[in-house]
């Protein structure tokens, strides 16, 4: 990821947890966090159970999240600026006829903490404190880990469209569930895919490249008003197992000469290391022989994880998805 990607996302995730935008730049964005954000992000549980116990307004914190720490360090080089020299203040009583403490300015012996501790500031400078967002961070670290831990499952419907058309009729939805598969092609080598898997609830059709297809539409968690949902006739479990099964049948049309040689090095590094330990076994001493096998089952399961080839799918995520099953727009 780029800054300008890095960028983007920390947006979007700050307005998808309706956190308030204060200042914004290309280095830099500073935002007061939401109630649900701060619990999130600054790890303050003891704060929230006691505004959950006592009913208090729960005050959250504001963060500076720098994108560009070269471009804000620019930025901070403090500029040349002419100080006016303040007069000395005039010779007289107090304006408020009392005799103020002695080393304290006029007006402090008034409240309650200056007349026992004498000079007590009245501007209050609050510190913000500030984050580097960049690829790598802790920071986007953690970001990435609460997208993934609160993104797991979502519940779309998708908008009329063109805005603001009338239709003789309710919209009729039908229901989608996609899943986001990671398949994974390992041995001394990998190789990643990813594989968007839909199925309709309703027909029993299977679509491709699915996520590609909800990008080119607008997608509300809110169900549109004059609208119906076609029912179900096929449950979540037996659509899993569709989905599964199609992604099982896709991947063994692959070309799989690579676990071919996989395994022929897998072997090869077997008989390498057991070739070795025979040797030592044999002018071991009997106290050293458990020790050798010991190495010996060791390396052969470090090269079990390392050269013999397998293929390892998990669900990414999921999301059941009302899309338009058809309409007449009356403009």
């Amino acid at each position: 990821m780029n800054k300008r990607n890095i960028h983007t996302f920390v947006l979007r995730f700050l307005e998808a947890y309706n956190c308030t935008i204060i200042e914004k730049s290309p280095a830099y964005v500073t935002a007061k966090l939401s109630p649900e954000a701060d619990r999130e992000m600054t790890g303050r549980p003891y704060y929230w159970s006691f505004v959950e116990r006592t009913g208090a307004p729960a005050e959250t914190m504001t963060y500076k999240f720098i994108f560009d720490p070269e471009q804000m360090k620019l930025e901070a080089k403090p500029k040349a600026t002419a100080t006016a020299v303040k007069p000395p203040p005039a010779a007289g009583p107090p304006a408020t006829g009392g005799s103020p403490m002695p080393g304290a300015p006029d007006g402090s012996s008034d409240s309650i903490l200056g007349r026992y501790f004498g000079f007590v500031p009245t501007t209050i400078t609050t510190r913000v404190p500030q984050d580097e967002v960049t690829f790598g961070s802790r920071r986007l670290d953690q970001i990435f880990t609460i997208v993934r831990e609160r993104g797991k499952f979502v519940h779309l419907f998708e908008e009329p469209f063109p805005t603001g058309a009338t239709y003789h009729a309710a919209l009729v939805y039908d229901t989608w569930l996609c899943l986001n598969y990671k398949v994974e092609l390992a041995c001394d080598r990998k190789r990643s895919e990813i594989h968007s898997l839909a199925i309709q609830l309703n027909s029993g059709e299977i679509r491709e490249h699915f996520h590609k297809q909800l990008l080119t539409k607008s997608l509300s968690p809110k169900l549109p008003a004059n609208s119906h949902i076609l029912p179900d006739t096929i449950s979540l479990s037996k659509a899993v197992n569709a989905l599964e099964m199609t992604l099982e049948r896709k991947i063994s049309t692959y070309d799989h000469s690579w676990a071919d040689e996989a395994n022929e090095q897998h072997r090869s590094e077997i008989d390498r290391v057991e070739s070795y330990y025979n040797g030592l076994l044999l002018g071991a001493e009997p106290e050293q022989r458990d020790e050798i096998e010991t190495q010996c089952r060791n390396r052969l399961q470090e090269i079990d994880w390392q050269h013999k080839p397998r293929i390892a799918v998990s669900v990414i995520n999921c999301g059941l998805f009302h899309l338009n099953a058809g309409r007449t727009p009356r403009n």
